[in-house]
């Protein structure tokens, strides 16, 4: 069996996915700023080439799935940095290594987005036209629309275009054998929700954000999806999104789906 492997594997919601995935019986390769088989900053153009490289030299040029779980939060003071990982750090790592995937095993890829890209539509979305062209010099420009809150512009708004991108994406990986889908989180108990809830700006908004299961997701109930979904008993599933919020966006949007 040939490796899996895992962005964001350090914590949250990446480490509980590396968890589920090694009790399946998955060889994983993490990938992380930190304490991870390849220790890459998928911030910047360098970082992830050097994170493509690393993992096709760590997997022999052969992949039996990814499960991209890196993601920054709102509360980022580095607006444009959140854009970065969120978008072009994830697209970079997955066409990168599509073709070690097509050589794997019944393959699969799962990316992780947000409850968020469904509560700014594409049509209404800022950084759809400078993300859909690929400009990420532009991204400052179009994040000044958001102001004060252009962090949370910045979260929402890239994981939308990722979820769109994902989509887009479906008949060229279907072509290649290659499953690709989402999963969208609401609030997670991550480190990434802790720092959130003790920001200035988005920390009561946060707290106010309760689902209709009125607690915060455990890591591993996101990861026990993404390894379902990565899995042969989810062969015909390709192009979805999964939300998983406990409820909260079918309160918010019950007639859209």
């Amino acid at each position: 069996m040939a490796p899996t492997v895992v962005t964001g594997s350090a914590s949250g919601i990446g480490a509980a996915t590396c968890e589920t995935l090694r009790k399946q019986g998955r060889e994983v390769l993490g990938v992380d700023l930190h304490d991870a088989d390849v220790v890459a900053d998928l911030s910047t153009p360098d970082g992830r080439r050097a994170a493509v490289d690393g993992v096709l030299e760590r997997s022999g040029g052969v992949l039996d799935g990814a499960a991209l779980c890196a993601g920054l939060g709102p509360h980022v003071d580095d607006a444009r940095r959140i854009v970065a990982v969120n978008y072009f750090g994830a697209l970079a790592l997955l066409d990168g290594i599509l073709p070690a995937l097509r050589r794997g095993t019944d393959p699969a890829a799962v990316v992780v987005s947000s409850v968020s890209s469904t509560q700014l539509p594409w049509s209404d979305n800022p950084l759809a036209e400078v993300l859909g062209s690929g400009d990420e010099s532009a991204v400052d420009d179009a994040l000044a629309v958001g102001g004060e809150y252009r962090g949370q512009l910045a979260y929402a708004g890239s994981k939308n275009a990722l979820t769109v991108a994902v989509r887009r994406r479906v008949s060229d990986w279907g072509a290649a054998g290659v499953r690709l889908n989402t999963v969208a989180p609401g609030s997670v108990e991550t480190p990434l929700l802790e720092a959130g809830m003790r920001d200035e700006r988005y920390g009561q908004a946060i707290r106010d954000f309760v689902a209709p299961i009125s607690r915060h997701a455990r890591p591993d109930e996101i990861a026990s999806l993404i390894g379902y979904l990565m899995g042969e008993n989810a062969g015909f599933i390709h192009g979805a999104q999964f939300v998983v919020d406990g409820g909260v966006d079918a309160l918010l949007r019950p007639t859209a789906f």
